[in-house]
């Protein structure tokens, strides 16, 4: 981390988290930040669900809830970047204060509630970005949300789609956030197979093919994780993320601790990571799986693709880090890569997956 980054985290640390977080936006965006752009070699360089990407980490949703600083972020080391959650209209979120810092644990609670700008303002800003003038080097993903109160929750995912799809490179299913009201009860199987029916369907009425994937929760059963499994292979889905932020508060020393949302950071990465390779033992190399969850540092991110994953998005570890994570993630695991002998990242896809079973 430069000297000018530790300068610009000391300073944003003295604002509460939200506003630290829309500063870092807007900082971003007026180009202060040093952007090194995609970071990449020949063992780094991979293909996911038919998408190639330059190195195999990848920014989570959530930073850039409404997709307006995809041009910085594509330069910013990432080997992809996944925008949202968007939801069909705008919506103001949960009241604040609704982020927390656990800087003990190196961990975030979050309950946000899908605040964003709505689809309309999201295609606008994403179609801006397929313009030749702004077009991004590395693939651009769109988390997939619900309205609160929506009469249908399940068709606004496909609603999303179907309005940004000929834009982006990737679409998220994501029904695993625990900050809108029983949306996880999307995850039990015949309500999740016809959430992705719906989804695939207005896929087809897109100039180009979509890849989507489902996120995920890491609150699951062993039996809700082999149900969905067998939901991922039946539907045809392109991939699944594992996972998303925990309920759990177990072993946390933070002032914060007891705050209501999800949790996401370091305290996730064992439960994560079990979720990832019990899933992974289910779908085998049907269905290939995005790694996420408590990841800072580079033998975090091996950790996750030697589990299972093909590859693996950050957030939170930012806070902590800064914006220069991402490359160093990548370089570390290129790195790490070559020590165990694997000339690609695919090699080493699942071959410690034992150790989390």
């Amino acid at each position: 981390m430069s000297l000018f980054e530790q300068l610009g985290m000391i300073a944003l640390r003295r604002f509460d988290p939200e506003k630290s977080h829309h500063l870092a936006l807007t900082a971003l965006r007026a180009g202060l930040a040093s952007l090194p752009g995609p970071v990449t070699s020949p063992r780094l360089k991979t293909t996911f669900a038919g998408i190639d990407m330059p190195n195999p980490v990848g920014l989570a949703a959530g930073f850039d809830k409404n997709a307006e600083a995809i041009p910085q972020l594509s330069r910013a080391g990432f080997g992809f970047i996944e925008v949202g959650a968007v939801t069909p209209r705008p919506q103001p979120g949960n009241p604040k204060p609704r982020l927390f810092r656990l800087t003990e644990d190196r961990a975030v609670i979050n309950r946000f509630g899908f605040n964003n700008d709505g689809m309309e303002e999201a295609c606008n800003r994403l179609a801006r970005c397929r313009h030749s003038n702004h077009r991004t080097e590395i693939p651009i993903g769109l988390n997939l949300g619900a309205n609160k109160d929506s009469e249908d929750r399940a068709a606004d995912f496909a609603k999303v789609l179907a309005h940004c799809g000929n834009f982006i490179d990737f679409a998220t299913v994501n029904v695993s956030s625990p900050n809108t009201e029983k949306l996880r009860d999307l995850q039990g199987p015949e309500a999740l197979e016809a959430l992705l029916a719906g989804v695939l369907d207005a896929r087809k009425g897109l100039d180009h093919n979509v890849p989507v994937l489902l996120k995920i929760a890491p609150d699951l059963s062993e039996t809700e994780i082999q149900e969905i499994a067998e939901v991922a292979r039946k539907s045809g889905i392109d991939g699944v993320i594992a996972t998303n932020t925990t309920l759990s508060r177990d072993g946390l020393k933070s002032s914060h601790k007891a705050e209501a949302g999800g949790l996401s950071g370091r305290p996730l990465f064992e439960k994560s990571t079990r979720v990832l390779a019990q899933l992974s033992r289910g779908l085998g190399d049907e269905v290939p799986l995005v790694g996420v969850g408590g990841i800072s540092s580079a033998l975090d991110a091996y950790t996750k693709i030697c589990a299972g994953a093909s590859i693996v998005q950050i957030y939170s570890a930012m806070v902590y880090q800064g914006l220069s994570l991402a490359p160093r993630i990548a370089r570390g695991l290129d790195d790490l890569l070559e020590k165990d002998g694997f000339e690609s990242v695919s090699e080493a896809v699942g071959t410690k997956r034992s150790d989390w079973l």
